[in-house]
């Protein structure tokens, strides 16, 4: 009898083993999902430093130089592999497109959080997710339509150039700050602002010295999470910024950007050849500058929790 009660007690239950059965799948699911991401830094990795290793090109040649021909080579025998106006192009769009944005969006994000919570969030909340929603190419075809013949008609040149693709960015990534700014907002206790008017500050005051000061770690989240998305946005700039791989002039001059130029090239090459390599590289950047910004992104919100 002793010994069927003690063996009982050391048995373990179902509810242990379906535990330990959901452990087992969540490690090896995890597992799985760190090989993936793994192996797609190793390939893209060991694709674009054949660039530098293989082809021998200059690192400093490749983010400095200006033509971008990798079929041909110089004088002295090097690859043309400039990816200088790319990168130009990439980070100008991406810049412009975060400074339009983000007074629109935590001006639209206060008035949802602050001055009308109830209906005016009822009514921008859905329109955002719609925005959210819309397709990177209609982005871009609204974009061919209106805004490459606005900025034709308004500051001159062909349309196509930085600055069209900045008015099509700062609408994509719109919604994207918006979203994270209002949960930045959200996120801010209510009695800090109970406090601020009990001491006689006004509503402006409150939202000015307080809220958005509070908000501060989760705002700078939102914008730099927004420019992360327009940094690899492909498709929509691709059909309005001209795609000429050269250095711009000014913002209505016909520019590329780096995934613009990878759309464009990547089916038209030999693998193993000097201009899939020199195409590979340029994703190693982007996949480089992707890590940078959610590195930024935990180290703000590593502050902001302190």
């Amino acid at each position: 009898m002793h010994d069927q009660i003690k063996e009982s007690l050391l048995k373990k239950s179902r509810a242990t083993r379906s535990e330990r059965r959901g452990k087992l799948i969540s490690l090896f699911c995890t597992a799985i999902i760190i090989l993936v991401v793994v192996s797609i830094f190793y390939f893209v990795a060991s694709k674009g430093l054949a660039t530098f290793f293989s082809n021998k090109v200059n690192v400093w040649d490749f983010l400095s130089k200006t033509v971008w021909n990798p079929g041909s080579t110089d004088s002295h025998g090097n690859p043309q592999a400039g990816a200088f106006p790319m990168i130009i192009g990439s980070f100008a769009v991406t810049l412009l497109s975060a400074i339009i944005a983000t007074p629109f969006a935590i001006a639209t994000a206060i008035f949802m959080t602050e001055i009308s919570p109830t209906k005016g969030y009822k009514i921008l909340q859905p329109v955002t997710e719609l925005l959210v929603g819309i397709p990177s190419v209609v982005y871009g075809f609204i974009g061919l339509s209106v805004v490459v013949p606005f900025v034709r008609h308004t500051f001159g040149g062909t349309g196509f150039g930085i600055l069209a693709g900045t008015f099509v960015l700062f609408v994509m990534i719109l919604p994207t700050v918006t979203s994270m700014s209002v949960d930045a907002l959200r996120a801010v206790p209510r009695y800090y602002r109970e406090a601020s008017l009990a001491l006689g500050a006004t509503r402006w005051q409150t939202i000015y010295k307080v809220v958005l000061r509070s908000a501060t770690p989760g705002l700078a989240t939102a914008v730099i999470f927004g420019m992360s998305r327009a940094f690899g946005e492909a498709l929509a700039v691709q059909m309005v910024i001209g795609n000429a791989a050269l250095l711009p002039h000014n913002l209505v001059s016909p520019a590329s950007t780096l995934t613009s130029v990878l759309t464009m090239g990547m089916g038209n090459t030999v693998m193993g050849s000097v201009s899939n390599n020199a195409l590979w590289s340029l994703a190693l950047l982007l996949l480089l500058m992707s890590l940078i910004f959610n590195l930024i992104i935990n180290r703000i919100a590593k502050k902001g929790e302190l």
